[in-house]
């Protein structure tokens, strides 16, 4: 009986001993990795990042060589920090803040521990760095912009942070990705794919060479070179005039919605944004709450639309026939209106008015007057709102657009609902938003809505969406920015605004604005601009606003400029979108009393008034 007892007990322990090794070696065994294998380095092998041209081919954008020293935590061995932080110009302060940043990341995975060397510092190190074990220095491509214009349209790279890792497994820490502008709109296309090199170390944790003869290695892939649709000459002109002022212009080729400038004022040379003092530069030009050079104000200010707005009034009117072409009203320098009689002012000069001249002298009265029948209509004011409101939205305004820039702002065009929220005590009608006849009130854009504006009208009744994107290498752009955006408005109406906004160049607003060869149709506008003084809603000096396209006959420019602070619409807005035109459809400027005007006129005084002290200049950097 105990001879079974202990045969079975042994068959038992072995069957278990048996099964155990079975499941360990079928099951449980985990693959060789080589990518856990602590004999083999590896190191990631980065791609050259696709270079970005203008329009007419120009090189924008390309790569420098730039060299990272990179580390290892696991591998760091005890150094005289003293000896290695002299060697590289860093603090010990800062050796210890880095090497504790990436042991929390990795202490296997190779991180950047200084960034961005010269070619004069990497000969001097390239030798020395060998007997700091864990340390090492690798090749890398770094941004050169051969330009000094564009900073807002190409934007900038810098380092990943925690965020961009854990939003995309590609990149691990230490790896560059697109910040603002093309750089990150593009940055799928433009970064390439990394490879990797697997070197095999001795007992020494010495590198004898490819891992495998490198069959294991992963070539990395370049990225894809971009042409954008901006005119680099045009972009130049733009910022040239807009020198010493805040604001931004738009232009787009309305054939296509081809962006052509994109300018927001003040801007930077982009290579500020680059190598070793990249942080120093930004934090300099973060600070500068005054001027807010990282703003790309064609995307992100927002202002009342002001008299531009006229033309969708006056659009929506005539669909509706709320009035007519031959429809007029007598001004007599205010439009009375409401139980109370309130008064707005109109400043056009007065006399009787129609759809063409309350254009071309920007008559308030009239536009109020148009307005206020279509809403009243029928008496279904809330309906007639949203049919106007959707009417306005149509034109792109009061949405993002649906573009490829990586910034934006909505804007406001109110409807129905918003006024029920606004006024939830009383029934509102058109004389209590009367206001948004003349694009002001609740009515809220930016100067690429304005743009788009323009864009639409110049096409009597349709847009494609803005875009600045021309060709991809090996790839196509978006079927999106193929497709025709239609405006709820009927051609003829165009036809009808069309005359009035030529004659704002003949005898209206901007009869001084005239270009010898150009037929140009046009609106100014200005849109009042105020801020909080002491704790007081305190009126500054109003926003100049100027919107037009040229030539009548497939037209090849619609453009938008606002001058912050910039007195009346034809003052500076107007002067720079008629050298604007000119230079993009001649190539050259004629009008060079108006450039040289525009060039030298600074507005910094108008900027200050609700400061105190001198502004920070960013042409101190």
């Amino acid at each position: 009986m105990r001879k079974s007892l202990f045969f079975i007990l042994v068959l038992f322990t072995s069957l278990t001993f048996i099964a155990r090794l079975f499941y360990l070696q079928v099951y449980a065994t985990e693959p060789y990795s080589i990518y856990e294998d602590n004999a083999i380095r590896k190191v990631y092998t980065y791609p050259k990042r696709g270079y970005i041209y203008d329009r007419n081919n120009k090189l924008l954008v390309s790569n420098q060589p730039s060299y990272d020293v990179m580390v290892i935590p696991g591998e760091v061995k005890e150094l005289d920090t003293t000896e290695f932080c002299g060697l590289l110009k860093i603090s010990k302060e800062y050796f210890v803040n880095k090497l504790d940043r990436t042991s929390n990341y990795s202490r296997r995975i190779p991180s950047v521990f200084l960034a961005h060397l010269s070619k004069n510092d990497y000969g001097f190190l390239a030798e020395k760095i060998r007997k700091y074990e864990g340390f090492y220095i690798q090749k890398r491509n770094l941004r050169e912009y051969n330009t000094k214009i564009g900073a807002n349209v190409l934007g900038y790279v810098a380092e990943v942070n925690r965020s961009n890792i854990e939003k995309d497994p590609y990149y691990t820490t230490g790896d560059i990705i697109g910040k603002q502008g093309v750089e990150l709109s593009y940055e799928k296309y433009l970064r390439g794919e990394k490879g990797i090199k697997f070197i095999q170390k001795d007992r020494f944790n010495r590198d004898i060479g490819n891992f495998n003869n490198g069959n294991n290695d992963i070539n990395s892939i370049a990225g894809n070179d971009l042409t954008i649709t901006i005119d680099s000459d045009l972009q130049e002109y733009g910022e040239s005039l807009m020198v010493n002022k805040r604001g931004a212009i738009v232009a787009i080729e309305p054939a296509t919605g081809e962006l052509l400038s994109l300018v927001s004022a003040p801007s930077y040379n982009p290579n500020l944004l680059v190598g070793r003092e990249r942080s120093k530069n930004y934090y300099e030009l973060y600070k500068d709450s005054i001027y807010r050079p990282l703003i790309d104000k064609g995307l992100l200010s927002t202002f009342p639309a002001g008299s531009p707005f006229k033309i969708i009034v006056g659009l929506i009117a005539l669909q509706e026939n709320a009035v007519s072409e031959k429809s007029t009203i007598y001004c007599n320098g205010s439009y009375v209106y409401g139980k109370n009689k309130k008064s707005m002012k109109c400043h056009c000069g007065g006399g009787y008015r129609n759809i063409y001249n309350g254009i071309s002298e920007s008559c308030n009265s009239y536009f109020a007057e148009a307005y206020r029948k279509t809403i009243n209509m029928d008496n279904e004011i809330s309906k007639n709102f949203d049919k106007w409101s959707s009417s306005v939205q149509s034109f792109g305004l009061g949405n993002f657009l649906n573009n490829d820039l990586p910034v934006g702002k909505k804007g406001i065009i109110p409807d129905s609902e918003f006024y029920d929220k606004w006024y939830p005590d009383f029934r509102w009608g058109p004389t209590t938003n009367l206001s948004n006849s003349i694009g002001q009130g609740e009515i809220l854009v930016t100067p690429i809505q304005l743009a788009n504006m323009m864009a639409a009208v110049a096409n009597k009744g349709y847009y494609y969406t803005p875009h600045i994107i021309k060709n991809i290498q090996g790839d196509s752009i978006e079927e999106r920015f193929r497709k025709k955006n239609i405006i709820e408005i009927d051609k003829q109406h165009f036809d009808i605004i069309e005359i009035g906004l030529k004659e704002v160049y003949k005898s209206g607003t901007g009869k001084f604005l005239n270009i010898p060869g150009i037929e140009i149709f046009g609106k100014s506008g200005t849109a009042e601009n105020f801020t909080r003084l002491e704790g007081k809603k305190t009126q500054l000096t109003d926003h100049s606003i100027f919107v037009a396209y040229a030539p009548k006959e497939n037209p090849k420019i619609a453009i938008a400029v606002l001058v912050e602070n910039g007195y009346y619409g034809s003052t500076w807005a107007g002067r720079i979108t008629s050298l604007m035109i000119e230079k993009y459809l001649k190539g050259y400027v004629t009008l060079k009393k108006t450039e040289e005007l525009v060039i030298n006129k600074s507005l910094e005084n108008e900027y200050l008034k609700p400061f105190s002290g001198k502004p920070f200049s960013i042409n101190k950097l």
